[in-house]
């Protein structure tokens, strides 16, 4: 009779398993009435452990490329991500994924979410993972959320954030996450992980755009750019707002005697003094050398001069750089101009005011303030 082969699993007298690939022929009487069978069986249990691993690894790499070629797709970082939890969706035939950060007060910060239930997840409570490089090895834990999803939690850490968590669940009811599936994930976190450094990175790109290297204050640039949305929004509220022009009487004296590293001390002496004397809503920024500039929200002439009256009473008192030849006492030459609430001027105007009522109180003999007239 025809030969047949089929896989069987047997459990050994140790209570393992073994898996044997039987072939068979089937026995006959001389009516051709199957009475039995004749075969033989071979333990195939180690091959067909590494085929099921090679089967494995497979489906780990083809979702891993199918991950890689969403992502690949996008060019912002925030795009990136939500590419990648949306590509793990479909692979994983998970509800919903999160990638968060665990804080040290032990709430949950959400950065990225994809599908529904995000607002389950974070009420789960993880703890947050070893440094690196031990935690980008950690494994894949699953876990109930109170609402009965199925949560599986990988641990994501990058250079910026060691807390951060890669997060996905199915809906109460559903089958839960076996081992492949685990193996899966921690295969998705590094790519996850990946997206998550370059979106650090793109973010800190863009601040330093924005940011002198040396006092950590708005560059020119980023000053110029925000000047007119709060312009704008003043203007909206039916508010005043002062521009003040500052400048470091005798910064050149001082680099030119005791070199710039000097000067750098005593600009960023500057950067403290200007930053502990407004507001979060004020703008400060560093325009470039020894000029200095301040944008008081809703702040009126009057209120402005009393911060300038303030800042060039104070300013040889906190401004003072310890030299070969003994301490350099510093001040300020600054000028205002106030923006009324309807008026027609632009911000090129508004800078050209300030920046004359400033070379007025330097003309002065420095250390003092001007109040530039009103625009016409």
């Amino acid at each position: 009779g025809p030969l047949h082969r089929q896989r069987v699993w047997l459990k050994r007298a140790d209570g393992s398993m073994a898996c044997l690939l039987i072939g068979a022929v089937p026995l006959l009487d001389e009516l051709g009435n199957v009475v039995g069978a004749r075969g033989m069986g071979i333990d195939i249990s180690e091959s067909t452990a590494q085929e099921d691993m090679l089967a494995a690894t497979l489906r780990r790499s083809a979702m891993v490329d199918h991950i890689l070629t969403q992502m690949r797709q996008e060019l912002l970082a925030q795009r990136m991500m939500e590419a990648t939890l949306a590509a793990m969706l479909g692979a994983l035939g998970a509800e919903g994924a999160a990638v968060i950060e665990a804080m040290e007060d032990g709430s949950m910060r959400l950065l990225h979410e994809a599908g529904t239930g995000a607002a389950s997840a974070l009420a789960v409570p993880l703890a947050p993972p070893p440094p690196l490089p031990h935690a980008s090895a950690g494994r894949a834990q699953p876990a109930a959320a109170p609402d009965g999803r199925l949560l599986i939690a990988v641990a994501t850490p990058t250079r910026f954030s060691a807390g951060s968590f890669l997060l996905m669940w199915r809906p109460p009811g559903a089958r839960g996450w076996d081992d492949e599936e685990r193996r899966l994930l921690q295969s998705a976190a590094g790519i996850a992980r990946v997206a998550l450094e370059h979106e650090e990175i793109q973010r800190e790109m863009a601040r330093q755009a924005r940011t002198d290297p040396l006092t950590g204050l708005l560059n020119r640039r980023a000053f110029l750019e925000e000047l007119p949305r709060r312009i704008d929004r003043l203007e909206r509220e039916a508010q005043a707002g002062t521009l003040v022009y500052v400048d470091l009487d005798r910064l050149k004296s001082l680099n030119d005697s005791w070199g710039h590293e000097m000067g750098d001390v005593a600009l960023r002496q500057v950067a403290r003094l200007l930053r502990d004397s407004t507001r979060p809503s004020d703008l400060v920024a560093r325009l470039g050398g020894d000029e200095f500039a301040l944008w008081l929200d809703g702040a009126d002439r009057l209120i402005a001069a009393e911060r300038a009256d303030w800042l060039v009473r104070v300013a040889p008192e906190r401004l003072v750089v310890d030299t070969p030849d003994g301490p350099v006492a510093l001040g300020f030459s600054i000028g205002l101009a106030e923006r009324l609430p309807g008026s027609d001027e632009d911000q090129d105007g508004l800078l050209r005011r300030a920046d004359l009522a400033m070379y007025d109180a330097k003309h002065a003999g420095r250390g003092c303030w001007r109040a530039a007239p009103d625009a016409e």
